[in-house]
């Protein structure tokens, strides 16, 4: 049987997993981001995804497919990561208080067989966001949560984030951290059905 690694230890990512009724396992990778010099958002989570799940996947598994993932935000060409810490998390707030921004994930799938590395594919989502005016006090308010310290662009849209969160063009999952439609669509053209051949059921009846 194949198994399914998400080489991520971000909570959202295996909350969307788990939302699928998937059975999966979670190794997190040992990828340096503050290596990565790209300037570019869709270039830069693509390859951090593909980084991720090449360094999972170099841990060799007989059968698995891994999945690697990175999210960004990205104002007026400037890429926004997560937050170093509280004065930071609010300078980024401010620069996305009443405005439009991009959130890009990259997702890379690399399929293990035997030890080698038959299949890889790498994508990428873009979701425009707009959060609404923030005044001072809400985002003091907001950071005091602590929600924004590990999240990029300082704000999670499935929690207390969302009340900042005017209106979005794409993909929501893509905001959360992981897009299931593209998703599902990568693993269609690497020869699987990630609800069936993935299914916490299908592990039940067969490990």
């Amino acid at each position: 049987m194949t198994h399914l690694i998400l080489a991520s230890s971000s909570p959202r990512r295996k909350e969307l997993l788990e939302q699928l009724s998937l059975s999966f396992d979670i190794i997190s990778s040992s990828v340096d981001e503050s290596q990565i010099e790209l300037t570019d958002p869709e270039q830069l989570v693509m390859e951090l995804a593909h980084l991720k799940a090449r360094s999972v996947a170099a841990t060799s598994f007989s059968s698995a497919v891994i999945i690697g993932a990175d999210t960004v935000v990205s104002i007026d060409g400037k890429i926004l990561g997560k937050p170093v810490d509280q004065e930071h998390a609010k300078s980024m707030l401010r620069q996305l208080s009443g405005r439009k921004h991009q959130v890009f994930t990259g997702i890379s799938l690399i399929e293990c067989v035997a030890g080698k590395q038959p299949k890889v594919l790498t994508d990428c989502r873009k979701t425009d966001v707009w959060m609404r005016s923030l005044s001072d006090e809400d985002i003091s308010w907001y950071v005091d949560t602590a929600e924004p310290m590990d999240k990029a662009g300082s704000y999670g849209i499935q929690a207390f984030g969302a009340c900042f969160v005017d209106r979005i063009d794409g993909c929501y999952f893509n905001v959360v951290g992981l897009s299931l439609p593209l998703l599902e669509r990568m693993f269609r053209q690497l020869g699987y059905h990630l609800m069936t051949d993935f299914s916490a059921q299908r592990c039940g009846d067969h490990c």
